[in-house]
């Protein structure tokens, strides 16, 4: 079966840090661009991050530059997703997504497979 699962979501103060996972299994992430979106209630699925198969190419939303960053580890066929300073505004239910090729990072119709996504609330 192939899935993506997330990890690492929580209750944060403002200002805190958490690491999100996204562990592959049943397939290799090694051709696969990642992508990480987030929802917030009422409001659409956004782009936050983007890592490309080679690690060649990350991108990040303007709302998260300087405090997230994207890194992969193939060999472990993980994807994580740092994020520090964070704020109120930050809270949503956070997904990883995969897919190959993809032409543009921030579209979700772009993504092949979806994890079941993680909570992140940031509120003091």
């Amino acid at each position: 079966q192939l899935q993506l699962v997330e990890s690492g979501g929580g209750l944060v103060q403002p200002g805190g840090s958490l690491r999100l996972s996204c562990v592959a299994s049943g397939f290799s992430l090694d051709y696969y661009a990642i992508g990480w979106f987030r929802q917030a209630p009422g409001r659409e699925r956004e782009g936050v991050s983007f890592i490309s198969s080679d690690e060649g190419s990350t991108y990040y939303a303007d709302s998260v530059k300087g405090r997230f960053t994207m890194s992969r580890d193939n060999a472990k066929n993980t994807v994580t997703l740092q994020m520090n300073s964070l704020k109120p505004e930050d809270t949503a239910v956070y997904y990883c997504a995969a897919g190959s090729p993809v032409r543009f990072w921030a579209d979700a119709l772009e993504y092949d497979y979806w994890g079941q996504g993680t909570q992140v609330t940031v509120s003091s």
